[in-house]
């Protein structure tokens, strides 16, 4: 069975690395199953077992607000 955290790791999506947040901001490239191919702003592209890696989804709407 898929989880449902697994549905919204979409293409497209932004997210960060929780234990590693130095990484930067991530934009999936992939994502079959649990296996996450995210590219990261600081260390490139990234290869995750979505079930050892946390990864947080950063809503769209953070993007779009002023500084």
């Amino acid at each position: 069975m898929i989880s449902d955290l697994f549905t919204t790791l979409t293409p497209g999506s932004f997210v960060i690395n929780k234990n590693n947040k130095n990484w930067g901001l991530g934009q999936i490239q992939s994502s079959i199953g649990n296996i996450i191919t995210v590219n990261f702003e600081n260390v490139g592209k990234k290869v995750i077992n979505a079930n050892e890696i946390n990864l947080e989804i950063i809503k769209s709407d953070v993007f779009n607000r002023s500084i």
